[in-house]
């Protein structure tokens, strides 16, 4: 199986709940596809990742336990919930995130028997310390130093039909960043290794594209899948580079060094990624109170992902429900005005 069949069949075998030996083994295949197809010709490659990769998969349940509970995400329960609140300006922002989720549009038109899916929505989480007033007891104090958090960069990629399936997505997508660390940290290892330096545009070549080809490997928070037309170029890119892999021949002492790097990745996945919920008192304002305040403030509960790959990120989430109906209709072209710019 080649890479793009692995992207044609993302089929979520994360289970929280139970790892079996089918889960193991689809995982160890896909880590090896994903970096190099080539380390299977290493000696016993398969039973040497399997240590590393079941403590990934073990690390993944845990975390998908940490992620948020569901929440409704709608313009109309804007007024009513305070973490929509905190999360989006105004009412008509969640309309237009909506209006956006292609992803979520296409799963309700391929099942028209749904009346409603789970998404993951991805924001960009600021902390800043400023000055503002605070309220304590009847006496208003100025200049009090504060911390304000602000949401941002709304985007939503990763959806399904019901949220055990959702939080399995969740899993592969984690995994295979974590594999695109690996190959990231590969393609830079400095050595003097001749054929790991031959190989080395090869790697970076491999990882642009895959993480230009889907949301798993740049990051579940990440850029949309490009346009039909760049996504076959990329294919034919992809299908061209593993030739070039297939065809490098000897070479045992850089494949050597590719397995070592994926089992470090793999058997320390904290190291490069760290889910945690997240809990903030918030004021209308979106400032952070103290339990002992007397001042209006809201429970808003979220997670926060922090990914230490090149560049680092850190993204709050959290997970969606979202109606059929809230849908917005599809922006449609009026061509009668566009006419006229020809």
């Amino acid at each position: 199986m080649g890479i793009l069949d692995w992207f044609r069949n993302r089929a979520a075998q994360f289970d929280a709940e139970r790892v079996s030996d089918e889960t193991l083994h689809w995982a160890v295949d896909k880590a090896i596809a994903l970096t190099n197809p080539r380390l299977k010709l290493l000696p016993d490659c398969h039973k040497r990742l399997v240590p590393a990769v079941a403590t990934t998969i073990a690390f993944l349940r845990a975390q998908v336990h940490v992620l948020p509970a569901v929440r409704p995400i709608s313009q109309s329960a804007w007024s009513a919930d305070p973490a929509l609140r905190a999360f989006f300006v105004a009412p008509t922002d969640v309309a237009l995130l909506l209006g956006r989720a292609e992803s979520l549009r296409a799963l309700f038109d391929s099942s028209p028997e749904l009346d409603e899916a789970y998404l993951v929505l991805g924001m960009a989480f600021a902390e800043q310390r400023v000055f503002g007033m605070a309220l304590h007891g009847n006496v208003v104090q100025r200049d009090v130093a504060q911390t304000s958090v602000s949401f941002s960069d709304h985007r939503t990629r990763i959806c399904d039909r019901d949220e055990a399936l959702l939080r399995r997505a969740i899993g592969v997508q984690v995994f295979e960043y974590l594999v695109g660390h690996a190959l990231a940290e590969i393609g830079e290892e400095r050595t003097e290794r001749q054929e790991l330096q031959g190989n080395r545009s090869l790697l970076r070549a491999r990882l642009r594209l895959l993480q230009q080809h889907g949301p798993g490997l740049g990051s579940m928070f990440g850029e949309g899948p490009a346009a039909p037309a760049e996504q076959a170029r990329l294919e034919s890119e992809l299908l061209e580079n593993e030739r070039q892999l297939q065809a490098i021949g000897g070479g045992e002492s850089a494949l050597e060094a590719e397995l070592e790097c994926l089992q470090n990745v793999l058997a320390k996945p904290q190291d490069c990624l760290l889910i945690e919920p997240k809990q903030s008192r918030l004021s209308p304002m979106n400032v952070v109170l103290e339990q002992g305040s007397s001042e209006p403030a809201v429970e808003v509960d979220f997670a926060v992902a922090t990914l230490r790959g090149t560049p680092p990120m850190r993204r709050a989430f959290v997970i969606g429900r979202v109606a059929r109906s809230e849908l917005p209709a599809p922006q449609q072209i009026n061509f009668a005005d566009a006419s006229r710019y020809l």
